[in-house]
């Protein structure tokens, strides 16, 4: 919604709105570019009737400010609607959708498109370092968009990507999350193929060939061109974690390599969808490689927030267990001789009910230790589904407490990665704070 509000501000339009618990990047981002946010629930913002309200899947019925809305008889949409109808009717939309990677994958997808002079619009959950923002307009015909399976508003439950329209269409991966929404995988896999039949017969859908999940929903029926990444697919990848070289190939006779500063086979994996994608939009491999060299990451995925004692701090968007895991694995790649400490705020809607809860311990083995805040509304144990053989773990309930027992534990050359979908109370800077001050600085 932040990257809408964005893209709104950019067509000329002025643009308010109302949110609580903004933080950075996106506050910031909001902030330069003069858009004012309000009280979440004030109906009064509604008083200088706007000519439209773009409705966030946040807002339910009940609201003060959504009951208020549809008493006053304001035109009202959901922000994937108005993209659609505003933005990419007439574009050649690049969609990357998955349940994990999306961010990461669109965010390379676009710079090689930006690197090779095209100048493509975006729309990512996510600020890259090549850019200064989540979203801009660009120039047509390429628009680059995250593709989220997530429902779409009070109003519309379908999936958020169903609007997109891609004419290609990136499938990474496709695991059960968003339990809150969807009663289990088959639910999540039906609203993937209804993406899959909006992709024109000229088009492309490029597939995780090691994915059996997505394999099941191209079987139910697929009308267009589909290119496999890893598995048995056309395209591969290899990456040396020593030399940070990376290796794409295509049909085993086009190949490419550089080195670049991303680690762990996930982000293999989304770069060499990207390169795939980048492809049917016209760029070659050789070009798209390169470029990958110079791909400056995205915030919040493994991003370093600071150094302090000796201790890299490391913030990272992963809250599914298998994201979890790939993360600290990456991480284990790229820093085989250092201690590594876990920080984690199981915050999603899902882990809050407990669905991973099996799956949590498991997926942080690869951390020395790991340090974990218990929510409020969490509806499980994390003590009892921690309490694995050699797993070194600590609870808390305040993150006061939590980075002053990090700082304390933590030495020189050790690495932290902090992990969550919010804010997580803004520990990274408590930490930071708390390991400086040990050092009298």
């Amino acid at each position: 919604m932040g990257g809408v509000a964005a893209l709104a501000r950019e067509a000329g339009h002025k643009v308010t709105g109302s949110d609580r618990q903004v933080y950075p990047p996106m506050s910031t981002q909001l902030e330069s570019l003069g858009v004012t946010i309000l009280d979440e629930d004030d109906p009064a913002q509604l008083e200088s009737r706007p000519d439209e309200v773009i409705v966030g899947n946040v807002m339910s019925r009940g609201r003060g400010v959504v009951e208020a809305l549809l008493n006053s008889k304001l035109p009202y949409t959901s922000g994937p609607e108005w993209l659609a109808r505003n933005i990419l009717g007439e574009r050649w939309v690049l969609a990357v959708a998955g349940t994990h990677g999306k961010t990461s994958c669109a965010s390379m997808l676009a710079w090689i498109l930006e690197d090779a002079g095209l100048n493509p619009g975006f729309l990512i959950g996510g600020v890259a370092g090549n850019f200064s923002g989540s979203a801009r307009l660009g120039e047509a015909p390429f628009f680059v968009v995250e593709a989220d399976e997530y429902d779409t508003a009070f109003f519309d439950k379908r999936a958020k990507f169903v609007h997109y329209r891609p004419r290609t269409l990136v499938l990474n991966n496709l695991e059960y999350d968003h339990a809150d929404i969807y009663p289990d995988l088959a639910a999540i896999a039906t609203q993937f193929h209804h993406l899959v039949r909006t992709v024109p017969g000229d088009g492309l859908i490029v597939c995780n060939g090691d994915d059996d999940n997505l394999a099941a929903v191209i079987g139910q029926g697929c009308w267009t061109r589909c290119e496999k990444f890893l598995g048995d697919g056309e395209w591969q990848a290899r990456h040396d974690p020593s030399s940070q070289r990376l290796q794409i190939s295509f049909a085993q006779t086009d190949r490419a390599e550089c080195r670049w500063q991303m680690s762990g086979d996930h982000n293999v994996a989304n770069a060499v969808a990207a390169v795939a994608a980048a492809r049917h939009a016209g760029v070659p491999l050789a070009s798209s490689v390169d470029s990958l060299s110079r791909f400056a990451g995205v915030k919040r995925r493994m991003e370093l927030r600071g150094e302090a004692r000796g201790v890299s701090v490391y913030d990272d968007f992963a809250h599914h267990p298998t994201a979890i895991r790939a993360t600290l694995d990456g991480v284990r790649e790229a820093h085989p001789g250092s201690r590594i400490h876990a920080v984690l705020e199981p915050r999603s809607n899902t882990m809050r009910l407990g669905v991973h809860r099996d799956r949590l311990a498991e997926s942080l083995r690869p951390a020395d230790r790991s340090w974990l805040f218990r929510p409020a509304d969490l509806a499980w144990d994390l003590d009892e589904s921690m309490a694995l053989p050699g797993q070194q773990f600590s609870v808390y309930d305040d993150t006061d407490e939590m980075a002053m027992d990090i700082a304390g534990d933590a030495r020189e050359g050790d690495i932290v990665v902090v992990m969550s979908n919010g804010a997580f109370d803004q520990i990274h800077q408590k930490l930071l704070d708390r390991l400086a001050a040990d050092t009298g600085d």
